[in-house]
């Protein structure tokens, strides 16, 4: 089955998951995305033996742009991971989610997702994927604010839109400036360009900035990092695909896939690094301030998300292994432990891991699972998270990483090791608190079609672990596809005493010490009001609150209700705006001007000018509106003394009617008819008009000063006659040439004429008195 098959299937899905959820068993669901992963899956041969799958279907083709779909081991992993999960999640969510109107959007919204995801990471045109990408902020925000009759679910929804949307047009900005330096958007040729030459300082750095910004919206960096753990409203089998398997790490893919055409630029290191350590530091503090498990796991999730930006960081053959590792490391045990929390929530009534404990003996099945997967976070054998941890520890070694790099690195898997430590021993282990019990709920293991998922996850960490080789040659396509060069990692659970074991004792020391004082160290963090007040959510705040009194104040400035106001500012506009272009395009010429010829004319502009004068000097709008007319009445008189008497009559018949309504209006008018402006303001009225007049002295120079092209006369004048049967050229041109114009003018003259009139007989059945039904209707109505 081709790529464009693959997804046009996907996101077909998203209406049969409707129908399905709304007049069949949602269970069933389950079967699109394992379909979907065995599509993916048959492509796995030919991805590790030749490289990429490559299809180009197209789109814009005027533009150059189509929608090219490549498939290779990095796109493949990803692929896998969104279906594979996909299937445990649509299983868990059929049987976790109450049967309601509700469920069927739902299902339709996760589907649409999936097929976003999988469109975002096998496209291989920049705005292919830019499209995929904001269809995932879409669907997400659907997926958090599934509740929207809960404040909470609004904001955290409204939260994660505006970051990722704003870091999406960040990162359009930088896809445009790399595909204008490199000569086009395909991304398979970006890679294969030598653009290091393209991308010196600054324009380099600012291209990898951008696209840094989009990154980190969507992976949750710091301080861009709130908006995942509030999403965590979401219901639970959103909060573990959305949020730590797959839409999360679409900013991970981004810089992975980018990677080889960007990391000459020197500010990569730096930039990736710096940004990865800082999250993971943060993640960590603000996970051991956390009770609730699903928002402990979230700054876990933001903790793995440091992680792996600091392994493309790095830039080293040794690191971009463990990133392509710990990437399926992190979806495996992440995806299980949020279904796990779930469970927990779903039997026991809450999350809360301060009064959790003794699980186990009524859920042995869940707290199995959840045991497996934890050993998998702590990084302990032979689960496949002791691979990766290794992996992790040999690559900061090997990249020289920094003391303090290094030392984040470590607080990062300890603070892994205290979470797991959490979540499987004081949840599943030890004695029910008593609030527990008081609580009267029995906790017990879910249906299958809840278990079967996580349990599968698990078994995979543990599988893995045992046998590395059996997912070696997809994750050496997929660290080849990232580093740009070969890649042929040897994975094994048992290395000997190497350095990377001695630190992965280090670690898990460290973590057994913290979990030993976690009750502490939470109740400290807790009380540590500097995060609550000054950190990146409180500021969010304080943000969207400046920005809306800024609105207000700007609404107040602009729309102040005045029309004067309203034409002065768009009349001044336009003037500047003119002008300014004019000058710095060098576009202002003169033409040559003579004085043969001229006779009565002269007089002309001298009347135009006093007229002009008369209007400036008025007092009232009647004496305006009369001086308004001299005004254009003068200017007919040009146009019939220029050989153009149509537009001469028309100019007379225009400003004939337009005093007469005009003063028809004013003597209607319920307030005074004397002109209210200040001098100050009368002389800001006349500069704006001199300057707009000026303008357009200006611009009509400009123009004739050009040399006429005389093409198009000549085809009016040779054609209407055979083609229009007209010899009037302007009605020929009006009438037949542009019809569709002129109809179109018409049509909204016609309306407006149809509006005033409606608004006029509105107004004046509003004046007149009530009869006594409509007295009596408007009581009753009151």
């Amino acid at each position: 089955m081709t790529l464009s098959s693959l997804i046009f299937l996907s996101f077909l899905s998203a209406p049969i998951a409707y129908l399905a959820a709304r007049y069949g068993s949602s269970s069933f669901l389950a079967l699109i995305p394992a379909l979907l992963f065995i599509g993916f899956a048959c492509h796995g041969p030919v991805v590790t033996q030749l490289g990429a799958v490559v299809q180009h279907v197209h789109w814009i083709p005027a533009l150059g742009i189509s929608l090219s779909f490549r498939l290779d081991g990095l796109s493949l992993i990803f692929a896998l991971l969104i279906t594979g999960i996909g299937t445990a999640i649509f299983l868990y969510a059929s049987a976790y989610l109450p049967r309601n109107w509700q469920t069927p959007r739902f299902f339709a919204a996760l589907a649409v997702f999936m097929a976003s995801m999988l469109g975002a990471v096998i496209s291989d045109d920049l705005f292919g994927l830019l499209v995929f990408w904001e269809l995932t902020s879409l669907s997400s925000f659907m997926l958090i604010g599934f509740n929207p009759s809960q404040a909470e679910s609004r904001r955290s929804a409204q939260q994660g839109l505006l970051i990722t949307v704003a870091g999406g047009l960040a990162m359009l900005a930088g896809i445009v400036l790399l595909g204008n330096l490199a000569g086009t958007y395909r991304i398979s040729e970006i890679l294969t360009t030598d653009v290091s030459a393209m991308l010196t300082a600054p324009i380099g750095s600012v291209v990898l900035i951008l696209i840094a910004i989009g990154a980190c919206s969507k992976s949750a960096q710091f301080p861009l990092h709130s908006w995942l753990a509030n999403a965590m409203v979401a219901p639970t089998p959103v909060s573990a695909y959305l949020h730590s398997a797959t839409m999360v790490k679409l900013g991970v893919y981004l810089m992975a896939r980018l990677s080889p055409a960007l990391s000459d630029i020197e500010l990569w290191t730096p930039l990736l690094v710096g940004v990865g350590c800082i999250t993971m530091l943060s993640g960590a503090i603000l996970a051991l301030r956390e009770t609730d498990l699903k928002r402990i796991l979230a700054y876990t999730t933001i903790v793995s998300l440091g992680t792996l930006i600091t392994l493309i960081g790095i830039d080293h053959p040794t690191a971009t292994t463990a990133m392509v590792t710990f990437l399926v490391v992190h979806a495996l045990y992440k995806a299980c432990l949020f279904m796990v929390a779930g469970m927990i929530d779903h039997s026991a009534g809450t999350r809360d891991s301060s009064i959790l404990g003794g699980l186990a003996q009524n859920m042995p099945i869940t707290a199995g699972v959840a045991c497996a997967a934890c050993l998998s976070m702590a990084g302990i054998p032979p689960l496949f998270g002791f691979i990766g941890k290794e992996l992790i520890y040999e690559a900061a070694i090997s990249a020289e990483l920094s003391i303090i790099a290094f030392a984040v690195v470590i607080l990062a898997n300890a603070c892994m090791v205290v979470v797991a430590g959490v979540i499987a021993l004081r949840c599943f282990l030890g004695t029910p608190s008593e609030t527990l019990k008081q609580s009267g709920s029995t906790p017990h293991d879910p249906s299958i079609s809840m278990w079967i998922g996580p349990l599968v996850l698990a078994v995979l960490g543990l599988v893995l672990g045992l046998m590395p080789r059996w997912i070696q040659d997809l994750l050496a396509a997929s660290a080849t596809a990232v580093q740009g060069e070969v890649i042929e990692p040897q994975l094994n659970l048992w290395h000997g005493f190497t350095p990377m074991l001695a630190l992965s004792v280090v670690t898990l020391a460290i973590g057994t010490g913290i979990y030993l004082c976690w009750s502490r160290i939470q109740r400290r963090l807790t009380d540590c009001r500097l995060i609550d007040d000054w950190g990146p959510d409180a500021l969010y705040d304080r943000a969207l609150d400046a920005l809306v009194r800024f609105s207000g104040w700007q609404t107040g400035l602009i729309q102040t209700g005045s029309l004067r106001h309203y034409m002065a500012m768009s009349v001044g506009i336009v003037t500047a705006a003119t002008l300014i272009a004019m000058v710095l395009n060098d576009a202002l010429a003169l033409p040559p001007l003579h004085a043969k010829g001229i006779g009565a004319e002269a007089i002309l502009p001298i009347l135009l000018i006093a007229a002009s004068m008369m209007v400036l000097r008025s007092r009232s709008f009647i004496q305006g509106i009369i001086s308004a007319g001299t005004v254009g009445f003068g200017v007919a008189i040009v146009f019939l003394l220029g050989g153009a008497p149509d537009l001469a009559f028309t100019q007379f018949s225009v400003e004939a009617l337009s005093v007469v309504i005009l003063l028809a209006v004013i003597g209607h008018m319920p307030f005074r008819t004397s002109d209210p402006r200040s001098s100050r303001q009368r002389l800001r009225d006349v500069f704006i008009g001199m300057m707009f007049g000026l303008m357009f002295v200006i611009v009509m120079f400009s123009v004739v000063a050009l040399p006429f092209n005389e093409s198009l006369s000549d085809f009016f004048r040779e054609s209407s006659y055979p083609l229009a049967h007209g010899r009037n050229l302007v009605n020929v041109i009006i009438v037949d040439f542009r019809a569709l114009d002129t109809l179109g003018e018409i049509t909204v003259l016609a309306l407006a004429a149809l509006a005033a009139v409606a608004v006029y007989f509105s107004a004046g059945k509003q004046n007149e008195p009530l009869d006594d039904d409509a007295r009596a209707a408007s009581g009753a109505v009151q």
